[in-house]
């Protein structure tokens, strides 16, 4: 057992310093407090100067800040110098570091009696295991760092001070398997009336008075636990502490046993081991188990090398949550190009088994110039879990406790890559301390309740060298053990400007260290600033760039018109105006060159890339050097065009045609057509692999001032937006373009995406909203005489109508619409107009009008090739049939139609038919067959979250039982239903 040890400096309990001699160093209140108490919490790390600012004035710093810190930082030093402590406190780039070794910082010293503690428990001594958790307990003086009125540092108080309960916990659990019960009930009875809501302490106080033969006593603890609960919260007891009651109650025999493994109802607690002792193994994604289970993590480096110290700091952080603790929340801030993001995901991977529930991934930053929301990343998320566009609420707010319902209870991690503000990323934090969660970001990320900050800085000279032996080879930098000093010492030892030197070398095995070395010599006034700021990335990136062919120099810059996302070979081809394969080749070499990055989550057909985002920055401030030499501006339409031809082909081959849409006048930049074959063999599989790049062109071309084409690209994306309810993409794309159509007064276009806004209202049930949009849409196209514009308008004007009640109204409408469509030869939107007027006649009781209209409406759909379509129509034919009795013809019908949208991957029209199929089924006296199709439909409206639907079916299965009991045949709610679309505008 280690000798007692006399800490200098304490901050469990109020701040206080002490010098060897017992001398009291007084640190004056205020700011010199929350700086010394600042840079104590990270001991032994740099703390940036921002981070001090921001520890000390929040969100309102004066224009000064960075000057006062440098004064307090002095005083200090002044005032530690009394007890010759002074020398402790280093000014290191970007800020200060306070050096604590030993035993010298209460904290550290707490952490060190936990680690031995773990160690002796381990190895079967649990008195001495005690002992220490005694001893660690002892050094708290009360809440860390009590009186300071810094936001900042109480929060990463607060943990500290989780700790301390999580250590009092493990205590408890050591001195009662020691059989030590009575002497742990006053100090237990204690902690629970400071801390009443917390479960572990309640449940061990029960334990103990129950072994020390008080068990009423017991019982009456979580009486009253219970009833603090449902008073403040509204909630009963968890699972544990209930089953501990029972048990009790039950006079359990195991209870009694003071040396068992488990105790019914507790969770036993043990002192955390060394984080950096036993480094978990990479391991392969788990498997799923019935439910959805995200994997979004991208993939780990392989040449993952050094920051072992933060590895340890970072998982002690991520694995300290559980069901009654706040989440865990790991902040990794720093300067560009530090691998702040590859820290993050290659610990999700290390992490993976410690969270099987799922790892979720976001780049807040992957917009480029528009950051992403916290909307745009919570339906993201929820989709992941399964949940279907339409489930999904649009309020932030609902999204948000939909997120934090579902993850409820689940061990998951959440990386936030590169966010920008705490107000970011609030919304995406989960309820509890179950899941975890890890935010990156340039600068630090302040105000999250819980969060730990670790300041990523740039490599240490050992990490430097290991790095570039893991990727260029250890022999060869053995071989030139100077040369790679020099190099790692060149290069600043930044991460990202020492991966592309490494790379280059790695590349080209000729090349000696010394070479390498003596070609950066002579750029020296580069290498002078890769120390300072972004011009660190800068000058690292020109060094690649200049070893570049001037054809890839001029394909990197017009990459970075595309501003985001992943690029696909035929991008390159495109901004080039060449073939397919020459900028394929091109791709590879800027691949070589560590400049582009092989994109492994793009869409499968072709290969795909991505520009890092500050690979892109540099790409496009060597654009605006060689602008006109380069075409940019011609290179950016075909850009656009490429993307709008794409899509506008899959529409076609979705639909048979160009049926049911809209076009304008942009220009096309056109593929050969068997590479066309190639990417669009599964058109809507192709619409949703592109779906971010495809919704990124229209705010481009937006941007870039190419308003026809944006609108344009706009309308057509409707035909996934629609298929797969991403209503979100649907809103947010249409408001682009109409704020872009507007400003450039295209009356056309305007009224084109103002048709297709209502059509997203009617899905919302927007009905008022849906007007305000289709009657100004109307009387524009009707001036300027365009026959399908009116058609498409009037369609949305009778579906209005016919929701509303307005049959009449409904019934010319959709007549006149139907006329216009034919005027027009768009066979695919009579077929749709055809089949809602087949609707209307049905809840008429027209039988035969609507027989005849389906049947008409089915000739074409199956003359346009359309299956989305034909579904549509059999899915009202097998209403029909129903209600004529035709039973086995209506389930027929079903069937096709079944296969159809599982195919799609429709999950709500899955839920449709079946829901249907299943009714018919009744309506066969095929009970059993019914019930499961309904218990089918269940599931997926229960696995959605679709509360009101999942009434419905069990409304549904209960009078099913009812009606099969006293006389069937059985008629159910579903019978009305119906799977009918907008047909996409």
């Amino acid at each position: 057992m280690p000798t007692t040890d006399s800490p200098v400096f304490r901050v469990l309990g109020p701040l206080e310093v002490t010098g060897a001699s017992g001398a009291v160093c007084r640190i004056p209140r205020g700011r010199q407090q929350v700086v010394l108490s600042a840079l104590l919490l990270e001991a032994n790390r740099v703390v940036s100067t921002e981070s001090l600012v921001d520890a000390i004035w929040g969100d309102a710093p004066p224009a000064t800040a960075r000057t006062q810190v440098q004064t307090c930082v002095s005083a200090l030093r002044t005032n530690l110098a009394v007890i010759g402590e002074h020398t402790s406190l280093l000014t290191r780039e970007p800020g200060y570091a306070m050096e604590v070794t030993g035993g010298r910082l209460d904290a550290a010293l707490f952490s060190r009696y936990r680690k031995e503690a773990h160690e002796a428990a381990e190895s079967g001594s649990l008195e001495e295991a005690a002992a220490l958790t005694r001893r660690a307990a002892d050094l708290w003086r009360g809440p860390a760092l009590s009186g300071t009125r810094s936001h900042k540092l109480q929060s990463m108080a607060a943990q500290l001070d989780e700790y301390r309960l999580i250590n009092l916990e493990t205590y408890a659990d050591l001195e009662l398997r020691l059989g030590r019960h009575a002497r742990v009930v006053p100090e237990l009875s204690a902690l629970v009336a400071e801390y009443p809501l917390r479960e572990g302490l309640r449940a061990r106080l029960m334990l103990a008075l129950y072994r020390s033969a008080r068990q009423a006593e017991a019982l009456e603890v979580f009486r009253a636990g219970r009833a603090i609960l449902v008073d403040q919260l509204g909630i009963e007891p968890g699972d544990e502490l209930r089953r501990l009651e029972s048990a009790i109650l039950a006079g359990d025999p195991e209870l009694r046993h003071p040396d068992a493994d488990s105790v019914p109802g507790i969770a036993p607690v043990t002192p955390a081991p060394d984080p950096a002792s036993a480094p978990t193994p990479a391991a392969e994604p788990p498997e799923p188990s019935g439910r959805v289970v995200p994997f979004q993590l991208p993939p780990d480096n392989a040449h993952f090398t050094g920051r072992v110290s933060m590895v340890a700091t970072a998982k002690d952080v991520l694995l300290a949550g559980g069901e009654s603790r706040p989440t865990p929340v790991l902040v990794l801030a720093g300067p560009s190009g530090v691998g702040k993001s590859t820290i993050a995901v290659h610990l999700g991977h290390r992490l993976m088994h410690e969270f099987p529930d799922g790892q979720f991934y976001c780049d807040l930053a992957d917009a480029g110039s528009s950051p992403a929301t916290a909307l745009d990343a919570l339906g993201r998320f929820l989709r992941a879990m399964g949940i279907p566009g339409a489930q999904i609420p649009e309020p932030l707010d609902e999204r948000a406790e939909m997120y934090r319902s579902l993850l409820a209870g689940q061990r998951t991690l959440i990386v936030l890559d590169n966010a920008s503000s705490s107000h970011q990323v609030r919304h995406l934090l989960p309820g509890n301390g179950t899941s975890s969660v890890i935010v990156t970001g340039r600068s630090g990320i302040t105000g999250l309740p819980g969060a730990r900050s670790l300041y990523v800085d740039v490599f240490d000279p050992e990490e430097s060298i290991e790095m570039l032996a893991a990727v260029v080879g250890a022999d060869r930098v053995a071989a030139e053990p100077d040369a790679a000093q020099d190099l790692v010492r060149m290069v600043g030892r930044l991460p990202l400007a020492l991966r592309i030197i490494a790379a280059r070398l790695a590349a080209r095995p000729n090349w000696s260290l010394e070479w390498m070395r003596d070609r950066l010599s002579d750029e020296r006034r580069r290498l002078d600033e890769l120390s300072h700021g972004e011009l660190v990335v800068r000058s690292s990136l020109a060094l690649t760039y200049d070893g570049l062919t001037e054809a890839c120099r001029r394909l990197l810059r017009l990459l970075s018109l595309q501003d985001g996302g992943s690029v696909p070979t035929w991008v390159a081809a495109a901004l080039l105006d060449t073939d397919l394969y020459s900028a394929g080749d091109l791709l590879e070499s800027l691949v070589d060159a560590q400049m582009l990055e092989i994109d492994s989550t793009g869409a499968p057909g072709e290969p795909h890339y991505r520009l890092q985002s500050l690979v892109r920055l540099f790409a496009r401030e060597e654009l605006e050097r060689y602008r006109d030499e380069d075409g940019a501006d011609l290179a950016l339409t075909r850009l656009v065009g490429g993307w709008l031809a794409l899509a506008d082909e899959a529409h076609r081959r979705l639909y048979g045609g160009d049926f049911a849409i809209l076009h304008g006048q942009a220009p096309r930049w056109h593929m050969p057509g068997a590479q066309v074959d190639q990417l669009l063999r599964d058109p809507m599989g192709w619409l949703e692999n592109e779906r971010a790049n495809l919704c990124h062109i229209v705010d481009l071309s937006a941007a870039a001032g190419q308003t026809e084409a944006c609108w344009n690209l706009a309308v057509t994306l409707v035909t996934m937006f629609e298929s797969r309810c991403y209503f979100d993409d649907w809103q947010r794309t249409h408001e682009k373009a109409l704020e872009a159509t507007s400003s450039a007064g295209l009356l056309r276009g305007r009224a084109a995406i103002m048709c297709s806004m209502g059509s997203l209202c009617l899905t919302r049930a927007q009905f008022t909203a849906a007007r305000a949009l289709l009657e100004p849409a109307q009387e524009c196209f009707a001036s300027l005489h365009d026959t399908h514009g009116l058609a498409l308008t009037r369609r949305n004007l009778a579906l209005l109508a016919q929701r509303q009640g307005d049959e009449q109204a409904a019934l010319a409408l959709h007549r006149q619409a139907v006329a216009d469509f034919q005027a027009v030869g768009d066979l695919v939107g009579q077929t749709n107009t055809l089949a809602h007027l087949a609707r209307l006649a049905l809840e008429q009781g027209c039988l035969d009008d609507a027989e005849n209209l389906l049947d008409e409406a089915l000739d074409i759909s199956q003359h346009t090739g359309s299956r989305r379509m034909e579904s549509q129509v059999r899915f009202v034919m097998s209403d029909l049939m129903q209600r004529r009795g035709r039973y086995q013809e209506a389930e027929g019908q079903l069937r096709g139609v079944l296969e159809l949208v599982r195919s799609r991957g429709d999950i709500a029209g899955e839920s449709r038919t079946l829901h249907r199929l299943g009714t018919v089924n009744a309506c066969l006296g095929r009970i059993s067959t019914a019930q499961r199709l309904l218990n089918e439909v269940l599931a997926i409206r229960e696995r959605t979250m679709d509360r009101v639907g999942a009434a419905e079916v069990r409304l549904e299965l209960a009078q099913l039982e009812a009606e099969h009991s006293a006389h069937p045949p059985y008629v159910g709610f579903g019978s009305s239903g119906t799977a009918l679309g907008s047909a996409g505008r």
